[in-house]
C-alpha cells in the first residue's frame, strides 16, 4: 500500500484485509461477489498438491524410497490408517481416503502461505498494479484462501454434500427420509417434527464449526503475522525503533515456527472431521 509519509497501522492491517474482488467495494449479500485472490490461490494450490501427489506415485520405485517417496508413503499410510478405524465400508473407503489425502495435502497448502512474509506476495502484485496503470492503493491481495470465510465455509459446505450422497447411498432415499423423522427420539408422529428439527440443526451445527474452526485459527494467525510486521516497521536508530525491529525478529521467528505446528494441526483436524462426518453418515440410527 502506497502512502507519501507510509500508511497508518490501522490502513496497513485494512489493506492487508481486503480482498480483490470483481465488483469492488459490493454489499455483503451480493452473491455475484467472487474473492479472486482466493479463487486464484486455492486452485493452483489444489492444482500444486495434485502434482505432488501424482509425482509421489510416478517416481516411487521398489526399492529403498527418496526422501520425497518416503514422506509421500508415511502420509497415505497416515490417511488409509485413519480412514480404516473410521469408514469401515471397504468400498466407500475407496473414494473416501484418497478424499481425505486430498483435503489435507490441500488444506496443508493453502495454510502454509501464511508462512510467506506478509508483505512478499502483496508487494509484486502492487507493483505490477501501478506499472498497469492502475492505483496501487487498490492493490487488494491476500494469499491464504483459508483465511477466507468464503473458501472455508465452501470447504465444509462440500463435506455436508458428500455426507447427504452417502446417506442416501448407504441407506437408500427412503431409509434417509425415515431416520431424518424418527432418530434421536423415536418413531412416533408426535416426535417427527423434533427428530427433524434435531437432524436440520446437527447438520448445520457440524457444516458451520467444521468451516469457522479452521478460518478463525488462520484468520486469527495472519492478523498476528501482521501485528508482528509492524513492529518490523518502526525502524530508526533510536532505542525503541531497535528494540521494536529485535522484537520483529525474534517474535516472526517464533510465531512462524509455532505456525508450521498450527498449519499442519488444522489440516489434520479438518480431514478428521471429514472422515468422521462421513462414516457417521454409514450409521444407522
Amino acid at each position: 500500500m502506497s502512502a507519501e509519509n507510509g500508511p497508518s497501522a490501522g490502513e496497513y492491517i485494512g489493506h492487508h484485509l481486503t480482498h480483490l474482488q470483481n465488483k469492488p467495494m459490493a454489499g455483503v449479500l451480493d452473491f455475484t461477489v467472487f474473492n479472486l485472490d482466493s479463487l486464484f490461490w486455492s486452485i493452483g494450490l489444489g492444482a500444486l498438491g495434485c502434482y505432488l501427489l501424482w509425482l509421489g506415485a510416478k517416481t516411487a520405485t521398489s526399492g529403498v524410497p527418496g526422501r520425497f517417496q518416503a514422506a509421500v508413503e508415511l502420509l497415505i499410510e497416515m490417511v488409509d490408517a485413519q480412514a480404516k478405524s473410521i469408514v469401515h465400508n471397504a468400498e466407500s473407503r475407496k473414494f473416501v481416503a484418497p478424499l481425505a489425502l486430498t483435503v489435507f495435502v490441500w488444506i496443508f497448502l493453502m495454510n502454509a502461505m501464511d508462512l510467506l512474509p506478509v508483505d512478499f506476495l502483496p508487494l509484486i502484485w502492487e507493483l505490477l498494479y501501478a506499472k498497469a496503470g492502475h492505483d496501487p492503493n487498490h492493490a487488494y491481495m491476500r494469499v491464504v484462501p483459508t483465511a477466507d470465510l468464503s473458501a472455508a465455509m465452501g470447504l465444509s459446505v462440500s463435506v455436508l454434500f458428500i455426507c447427504l450422497y452417502y446417506c442416501v447411498k448407504i441407506k437408500g432415499l427412503g431409509g434417509w427420509i425415515h431416520e431424518l423423522f424418527t432418530a434421536p427420539f423415536g418413531d412416533h408422529f408426535l416426535l417427527y417434527p423434533f427428530n427433524f428439527a434435531m437432524q436440520l440443526i446437527e447438520f448445520i451445527a457440524k457444516t458451520v464449526s467444521h468451516g469457522m474452526r479452521l478460518f478463525g485459527n488462520m484468520y486469527a494467525g495472519e492478523l498476528i503475522f501482521l501485528l508482528i510486521a509492524l513492529m518490523g516497521g518502526a525502524v530508526s536508530m533510536s532505542f525503541t525503533g531497535i528494540a521494536l525491529t529485535i522484537g520483529h525478529i525474534i517474535a516472526g521467528s517464533v510465531w512462524a515456527i509455532f505456525h508450521v505446528l498450527i498449519i499442519t494441526l488444522q489440516a489434520f483436524v479438518f480431514m478428521m472431521l471429514t472422515l468422521v462426518y462421513v462414516g457417521q453418515a454409514h450409521d444407522h440410527h
